[in-house]
Formats: C-alpha cells, structure tokens, sequence
C-alpha cells in the first residue's frame, strides 16, 4: 500500500511539513534567492505551486528552522532571523469592480496596522501601506518581507474591459510602486502570478524587481524535474509501474510524455506540472488533471475577443519581448495563452532571437 501523503491542494509550507506530506526539497534554490537579491518577480502558470513558494518563504523569513529540518536550508542557513511578514494574496475576488480591490487591500492593510500601527495622516491605500512597512522595521528592528500572490487576478479579470482595467491599474500601480519607495525598509519582496503585463503597466515604476520567470537559475524553483522523480518517488515509480503492466523505463517515458511538457527558457530541461505529476502518483493512474479544472474564464473571453485561430498555434514563432509581456490592448492572445501554461518553447534560434 502506497503511504506517501501527496500534497495535492495544499498551499501552506508549514501544514505540509507538520502533517507529514511528501514535500520536493526546494530550499537551496529559496536560499539562493533570499541571499543573492531582493526584489523579484515569478509568473508561472496556475497550479505550479507558486502559493507553496510563496510559503515556504514566509516560514524562512519568520525564522521557522524547526520545519525545514532534513532540508538543504537547514545547513546552509546559520542565523534564522525572524522578519516582519507582509503577505498579500489577491486571488480570492472576482474584481467586478475598483471596490472589490479596495476591499481586499482595505482588509489587509487594517490587519497589519493592528499589528503595527497606523497614522491617521495616511489616508490613501499606498500611504498607508508605506506607513505600515516604515513602522514594521522600526517597532522590531528587522526590514519587512513583502510576498504578493497572484498580482496580475484584477487585471486578468478585466482583460477586455479597458475602463476597470484602466481604474484598477491605477489603483495598483501606485501600491506596487510603494515597493521602490520604501526599499531601505524592505529586506525581500517577491510577486507572483500567472502573467506579467507590460508597457503601461503596473511595473512601469518598478525597475528594481528582477525578473526570474524566464531565468535558467530558477527554472526548477517550481514544478518538479525528472531527477527530482528518482529521488523523492522512486518507490512510488514502481509502483505505478507495477500497476499499469510496465517497466520503470516504460513509466517513465510516459509520464515524460503527459507531464514534463513545460519549458521555461530556451535551454531548460522540461518541468512536470506538479498537480497532475502528484495526481498521478496518488491515484496511480494517468490523466489530463489539470485541463480537467478548467479553463480560466479570462481566456475563454481573450480567445473570443481576438477570433484568433488555435491550429496556427503549433507553428507560432515569435520574440523574448512578445512572450515576457502583455498587453491589455493587443489582439496578440499568445503571451497570455504560453504564460498561462497552454503553450510551451519548442526550439530557440538564438542568431534571430526567435521563439517556436
């Protein structure tokens, strides 16, 4: 009987590691980020543990040593500082409106400044969480931690709708932008989501964020690899072999056939989505499991406004900056249908800077 606990759906670092669930070490790769920068940004498609990332995060930077016992972390970090943490995910509102955005920051901001205080002279959203960031590192006397998960779900809500974009950008843009202001009272910030939008976007402040999307060093800090499948699921390999009538080579030919499929630079090797990977293993039985939640609704609305025709797709060629950025006025749907995880790089011709 199979007794790994797979963590299908499980987001928080801290559950996992307390309950026992198969966990893919990934903390040398958060070590060298937490140690080698601070600002960042990560889009990776939905379902690709970016949440998890995100947690794993906080955990460190909250000097949590005691979960990652066993793990690459424990020996490489020597002091477990702990850190004001400022965590802020949007991905739990539909954003029909600039209300629904207010709301969620309103609500967060009012929690941390519960913890830290507020000043009543700061009355606008950005000010305010300036304020809370300042009084963060004063009252402990360690710089603040900023994670934001899924920053991009208001715009991607209103992809078409150019006017509550337009509102929403504008409500973010200058929030964001508090990241830059406030960088001597910032030890780590990291944003998440499934895109990145360019040109006059949210971004166009932030020139201090560094961009790990498409960076050969951090390709694996999601997902899992083949290798990572011989070290922490190679006796779950045999039995999926077992139970379907083939060899280990055999399995692993076909899970690398279903599953392996992403690529996140030119020259990375392919990474297994981990939802259907761990789907896989824990019903020993292969199948379309991430398909099989659904098509987000902002593509469905993007392919139908664009009238774009999917059988070119598999012959698309394009550049690093169509694929690394979105426009909201743009017919183009490929930068959002290869970010969202439906499109992945099949060769590089690196004299042309092309993509297919």
């Amino acid at each position: 009987m199979n007794k790994t606990i797979y963590p299908i759906g499980i987001q928080n670092f801290e559950s996992l590691r307390k309950n026992g669930y198969l966990y893919i070490d990934k903390t040398a790769l958060i070590y060298q980020l937490a140690t080698t920068g601070r600002h960042y940004f990560l889009s990776r498609p939905r379902r690709f543990g970016k949440s998890l990332l995100l947690s794993t995060l906080e955990a460190y930077f909250q000097g949590k040593k005691e979960l990652f016992e066993g793990l690459a972390i424990e020996k490489l970090e020597k002091e477990w500082t702990e850190h004001p943490i400022l965590h802020l995910d949007l991905n739990i509102a539909r954003y029909a409106s600039t209300s629904d955005l207010e709301d969620i920051l309103n609500r967060n901001l009012v929690a941390w400044e519960k913890l830290y205080g507020a000043d009543p002279a700061e009355r606008s959203l950005p000010l305010r969480f300036a304020g809370i960031i300042d009084r963060a590192y004063h009252k402990t006397g360690q710089r603040a931690v900023i994670l934001i998960d899924e920053y991009d779900k208001p715009l991607l809500q209103n992809l078409h709708d150019e006017e509550t974009q337009n509102q929403l950008r504008n409500m973010l843009k200058p929030f964001y932008g508090v990241l830059k202001t406030m960088d001597r009272a910032i030890r780590f910030a990291l944003l998440t989501g499934v895109t990145k939008f360019g040109k006059v976007s949210v971004f166009s402040d932030l020139n201090n964020l560094m961009d790990i999307s498409m960076d050969n060093r951090y390709v694996k800090i999601c997902g899992i690899t083949g290798e990572e499948i011989l070290i922490y699921l190679r006796d779950e390999l045999q039995t999926l072999a077992d139970i379907q009538g083939m060899s280990n080579e055999e399995t692993l030919k076909k899970l690398k056939e279903w599953y392996d499929g992403y690529h996140f630079t030119a020259k990375s090797e392919g990474i297994y989505n981990p939802f259907s990977l761990l789907n896989t293993f824990a019903k020993m039985e292969f199948g379309d499991y991430w398909f099989e939640t659904g098509t987000p609704s902002y593509l469905v609305e993007l392919l139908k406004h664009t009238h774009y025709d999917l059988y070119e797709m598999a012959n698309t060629e394009t550049d690093t900056n169509v694929l690394n950025s979105i426009d909201s006025a743009s017919n183009n749907p490929i930068p959002v249908i290869y970010q969202s995880g439906y499109l992945t790089i099949k060769d590089y011709a690196p004299r042309f800077g092309i993509y297919k």
